[in-house]
């Protein structure tokens, strides 16, 4: 964590002593202000390198709040975790929703700061809605993580790192995040789908082939590996390659060194190669459907990708970014939803994931352009319109809804305070912050 650098705005010296030695412990470099008017004095200086900002909430003179106005409009991306004293909570709420990425409550416990820190400098800035390609975006802890995670492997020296996740939930966008946040950035981008090439024909495809080394090799045939040099390859469904294959490609993701199809001489490639797969590779390595060897070599690094259930109001956010693509498209006017179509969507299992939400926005656009969508007009498994019989849903979903009623109610008890919440539940705040993100409830006051 070396490279981030912290700024403890806080007058309580003894305070500020403690944390900077635990921060310093920890890799952090850190820098300090007894007041708001001297945090603000230094960060005006464009000098200053500042990745997160440590803010008490009682400073005397210029306090938390104006101290964090004034952080805003100087910097308005640095994230500000605020720190209050016992009875500050509804104020240090006020923070949040002013701006303060997070807050903490005196006293509280180096590994709830150093989580929190770490949770935060995870997070990239928003994401544009028009830039970003449709599966990153989303503001749901998941999605955050997502976020975090891929920025952190692209601009790493990882060179062979595989996807996990289901069908449809972007995959493939993420295989191109990560390429383009990189220093790969600025050369190929290759993707093969490993299921949709004849088995016959893979091994040519990836690694080419001389003229006249199988029947119909008219000429020679540059393969995708070299194509990608010093880029990205992207593997998709890389649990359907045949296990012949899976030999090959392990020698080249050791070395870099692969044979094309009739040559005489080795060639070599540096590529990051990126794989995706929504099975179980494991059990395909019990059932002897994958290479152990293989298996071991791609799951170094691995990223897992949210489905889209588990990722809470993004539902909407996406379903609102594809209406107005769509509606580009079609040069028509862009759907809405009514209130019970927004809450039918919420409630949707999403099997199909982003392609699902994408495909029923497509046709929803090309049927009812510019319409308010109603829940009447969703497709009949999404129509269930009123409160929904818990007694007749699936176990899983009888748990989750109970458990979220119960999170809700510890953190309205606690006006929103985290810590205070997970004391009324019984369980750690590192604990409720899983649960938090599980049931994908990134703001108390959205529910």
């Amino acid at each position: 964590m070396s490279d981030f650098h912290v700024l403890i705005i806080d007058d309580e010296e003894a305070l500020v002593r403690s944390l900077s030695y635990a921060l310093r412990a920890e890799g952090f470099n850190v820098g300090a202000a007894g007041s708001g008017e001297e945090g603000l004095a230094l960060l005006a200086d464009s000098a200053t390198r500042c990745d997160i900002v440590l803010l008490d909430l009682g400073l005397p003179g210029l306090d938390g709040i104006a101290t964090l106005d004034g952080l805003r409009k100087l910097r308005p991306t640095l994230p500000v975790i605020m720190i209050s004293a016992h009875g500050d909570t509804r104020a240090a709420v006020q923070a949040v929703k002013g701006g303060a990425t997070d807050y903490l409550t005196k006293p509280f416990e180096l590994d709830d700061l150093l989580a929190t820190i770490q949770a935060t400098l995870a997070v990239p800035a928003p994401i544009d809605a028009d830039a970003a390609p449709g599966a990153l975006l989303g503001q749901s802890p998941a999605m955050r993580a997502l976020h975090g995670a891929v920025l952190r492997v692209a601009r790493s020296s990882a060179t062979r790192i595989l996807l996990l996740g289901e069908s449809g939930t972007g995959k493939t966008l993420v295989a191109q995040a990560l390429h383009d946040a990189s220093n790969r950035a600025g050369q190929p981008f290759i993707e093969v789908n490993c299921a949709a090439l004849p088995e016959q024909l893979i091994e040519a495809e990836l690694f080419g082939s001389e003229k006249g080394s199988y029947t119909g090799a008219h000429q020679k045939r540059v393969g995708l590996v070299a194509q990608a040099s010093n880029g990205t390859l992207f593997l998709d469904e890389i649990g359907e390659l045949p296990l012949a294959l899976q030999a090959k490609l392990l020698h080249f993701l050791e070395n870099g060194s692969y044979r094309a199809v009739g040559a005489s001489q080795a060639s070599s490639a540096d590529v990051r190669v990126v794989a995706a797969t929504n099975r179980d590779l494991a059990d395909d390595v019990r059932q002897g459907r994958f290479r152990e060897d293989l298996f071991y070599r791609l799951n170094v690094i691995t990223i897992d990708i949210p489905a889209l259930r588990e990722r809470g109001d993004d539902i909407l956010l996406l379903a609102r970014h594809f209406a107005e693509r769509q509606a580009r498209e079609e040069q028509g006017a862009a759907i809405a939803f009514q209130a019970d179509a927004e809450a039918a969507l919420l409630r949707h299992r999403w099997p199909g994931n982003v392609r699902e939400l994408k495909n029923l926005i497509e046709r929803l656009t090309i049927l009812m352009p510019g319409q308010a969508i109603a829940a009447v007009q969703l497709p009949e498994l999404m129509q269930a319109a009123g409160p929904v019989d818990a007694s007749r849903l699936p176990i899983e979903d009888q748990l989750q809804r109970a458990e979220r009623e119960l999170v809700f109610d510890a953190l309205s008890r606690s006006a929103g305070h985290k810590g205070m919440a997970a004391e009324i539940l019984g369980i750690s705040r590192h604990a409720l912050k899983r649960r938090l993100q599980r049931l994908g409830i990134e703001r108390f006051d959205e529910r």
